[in-house]
């Protein structure tokens, strides 16, 4: 079984995409690579992808620290008919209060569909896509990009074992599951619960 190498002895970003990171790793690569180190695990999955293809993204400059800042989305009314693009969408408290608005929801959430939409709309500068569309996306009656729902693999692997009548045997579940993980996660196999792991590695738990 093939063990996760250094960041440092990686070559591409394909063979980088066969293991399983947490976000905590990738912010801590983005940081020591000089580029972007903030956002979700998506955010930070590009920001390495465009690393391998040369491509340096940079921390984005606070408003404060902006020449521009009095001219931001904030200034802008909003409208279901506004541009995402036009009104500088962000997952700011500001936007967070027009979706709280529109679905009546008091403290409303963005989910991860609507990240990884915003990205694509900026990526392809789409001045078509509105507030409207994105309010769409976040009741799921449009799809415009969809999140990888790679991250959610521990979680899964975590519930899986748990129904894993085996796993009764065990008194502490989390951390036998976590040793299985670390083996799974380090590994270029599928990151996956199997029952057949309780005995590939019963000497380690």
């Amino acid at each position: 079984m093939e063990k996760r190498p250094q960041f440092n002895e990686i070559k591409s970003f394909e063979e980088f995409s066969k293991y399983y990171w947490y976000r905590e790793e990738l912010e801590t690569i983005c940081k020591k690579l000089g580029i972007d180190s903030n956002g979700m695990k998506l955010e930070l999955n590009h920001n390495i992808e465009e690393y391998f293809k040369g491509n340096l993204i940079q921390k984005k400059k606070r408003r404060s620290e902006s020449a521009g800042a009095r001219k931001t989305g904030a200034d802008i009314p909003l409208s279901l008919e506004t541009s995402l693009i036009d009104c500088k969408f962000c997952f700011s408290q500001h936007f967070r209060e027009f979706f709280s608005e529109q679905t009546g929801i008091k403290n409303f959430k963005f989910n991860a569909d609507m990240v990884a939409t915003s990205r694509k709309v900026k990526e392809e500068g789409d001045k078509t896509f509105t507030l409207g569309d994105m309010l769409e996306v976040f009741y799921g009656r449009k799809t415009y990009a969809k999140y990888d729902k790679s991250c959610l693999q521990w979680n899964k692997f975590v519930k899986d074992f748990c129904s894993d009548q085996e796993s009764e045997r065990f008194s502490d579940k989390l951390k036998t599951a976590s040793i299985l993980w670390r083996e799974v996660r380090n590994s270029t196999r599928e990151k996956v619960y199997k029952h057949s792991l309780l005995e590939e590695f019963a000497d380690k738990i």
